[in-house]
């Protein structure tokens, strides 16, 4: 049995406007020029990220499947060209990942802080 008298939401009605005035923060920061900005940025790198590692993937992936002896070629020892490019995988994923941790600091950050100080405030502006 669902514990709202309406079966939608949590809302009781009982005189509370809180549920409605979250929604409505939420909803303020949501079409705010600054979310827009946010969510731009967030794309300037994401997108090009996001191509940087799939390219190396998929170039991981077809020179396996189609120069397996050229990831056969001995690098140092046991080593082989293969398990290099394996090994490119991982750094790639952790350089990606702290080089968006410092860029995500400077230029996501401060806006992001901004928007969640308004919404916890209740600031529509």
């Amino acid at each position: 049995m669902s514990m709202t008298h309406s079966g939608h939401g949590t809302h009781s009605g009982h005189g509370t406007h809180s549920g409605h005035q979250a929604a409505s923060g939420y909803e303020a920061v949501h079409v705010s020029r600054e979310f827009r900005t946010l969510r731009r940025r967030h794309g300037y790198f994401a997108i090009p990220a996001i191509v940087v590692f799939l390219s190396s993937y998929f170039l991981y992936v077809v020179v396996a499947a189609f120069a397996p002896g050229f990831m056969r070629l001995n690098v140092a020892g046991e080593v082989n060209v293969g398990l290099c490019f394996g090994a490119l995988q991982f750094a790639t994923a952790f350089i990606i990942t702290a080089t968006y941790r410092r860029w995500a600091r400077r230029n996501l950050d401060p806006l992001s802080d901004r928007l969640r100080h308004r919404l916890e405030t209740g600031r529509r502006r």
